[in-house]
């Protein structure tokens, strides 16, 4: 289990951990726990993705006031590719199953889920050097236009990689 799922375990109150003793609640209770440091942990990435989003935006402005439209297109796609990832994060499922859905939820898949957000983590500094590496290239570019390309197109490499990650994501319910 988490540090996120043990803070909030530990944050009920008396009644709640009374009620939480009676046969069938605890499993349902703990299963909605899970979901909701998942559901935390998400926000909080979507927040951070949020801000590289922004960060990237502001390059854009400035690509466009020192280069023209030439970059346009490029920044755009990363840009999309981006939200995309971001909107992907927000509204991804919760691990919910219907009484009578054909896959069932475990408490041992709703962590798998987390832990997989988590990994996410570690896309956020990788994420964070490539906008560093187009700020840079971005200084250099009227001179050193293969630079930016490259800066571009890492940043959009690390984008893909992240969409993939979090495409797999599914899996870890379906098993498929």
């Amino acid at each position: 289990m988490s540090e996120l799922f043990d803070r909030i375990r530990n944050a009920r109150g008396s009644l709640e951990t009374l009620i939480g003793k009676l046969p069938g609640y605890k499993g349902y209770k703990e299963k909605e726990m899970r979901r909701e440091a998942d559901r935390l942990l998400r926000e909080a990435l979507v927040r951070d993705l949020t801000l590289q989003l922004d960060r990237l935006t502001a390059l854009q402005a400035r690509a466009l006031e020192a280069l023209g439209v030439t970059w346009m297109s490029d920044f755009a796609a990363v840009k999309t590719a981006l939200q995309t990832l971001i909107d992907r994060v927000r509204y991804a499922p919760q691990g919910y199953a219907g009484f009578f859905d054909a896959v069932r939820v475990k408490e041992e898949a709703l962590d798998a889920l987390e832990a997989f957000d988590r990994q996410l983590l570690d896309v956020l500094p990788v994420l964070s050097q490539a906008l560093d590496a187009l700020e840079q290239a971005l200084s250099d570019a009227p001179s050193n236009a293969p630079k930016l390309k490259t800066a571009l197109e890492a940043l959009s490499k690390t984008v893909a990689n992240a969409s993939a990650l979090f495409a797999q994501r599914s899996k870890v319910i379906t098993g498929i």
